[in-house]
């Protein structure tokens, strides 16, 4: 299954689970009903700020996004790189990768690659579920701005804050960026 696929399933999972329908979903998401059909069929590869806009209508995070489905009774604590998926924003071309292996712990690891001069902006403040995050950078530079505060971050800088505010990322470098984020405080 290919990671449109993927992400169209568990947003049909997601969305059965919390009891929405597509109108219901779409309304409280600010994300059209046919463009929640063409995800969830796996026919429309969303952009980073359309999974946001879902994952936090649905109350997880962006990274829950990417899971399989719901975890086995006994989930493997071993996430192979080769399984890890990854996804492109088609908007700006950022690469994430789920690293951490799913329904086995409240923390989420994701990779990041960034591409230069590039940038996307979460609008999304208000969420069902209290996450925080922590943005470790291991190569290149990257603003980032939550609410009214403003940051740069060089490699080896740690971000720590809660996703309760509009978040823009912005990779003012000539390079690529490379980051890790924490996730932790989403439901399952």
């Amino acid at each position: 299954m290919d990671i449109t696929q993927r992400i169209g399933r568990r947003l049909h999972e997601l969305r059965s689970a919390a009891g929405l329908s597509l109108d219901a979903l779409a309304q409280k998401s600010g994300v059209s009903r046919s463009n929640i059909s063409l995800i969830e069929r796996g026919q429309s590869s969303p952009t980073a700020v359309v999974l946001d806009k879902l994952s936090s209508a649905l109350g997880v995070s962006v990274a829950s996004m990417f899971e399989a489905g719901p975890a086995p009774a006994a989930p493997s604590p071993l996430a192979r790189v080769a399984e890890q998926p990854v996804w492109s924003d088609p908007a700006s071309g950022y690469r994430r990768r789920n690293v951490s292996p799913a329904g086995v712990s409240p923390l989420q690891l994701v990779d990041v690659v960034f591409p230069a001069g590039q940038r996307v902006c979460f609008e999304t403040s208000e969420r069902d579920a209290d996450i925080h995050q922590l943005i470790w950078m291991i190569d290149g530079v990257m603003e980032i701005a939550h609410g009214s505060e403003r940051w740069q971050l060089n490699a080896g800088d740690c971000l720590a804050m809660r996703l309760d505010a509009p978040i823009g990322f912005h990779n003012p470098g000539a390079k690529q960026a490379r980051y890790l984020v924490a996730l932790t405080g989403a439901r399952p």
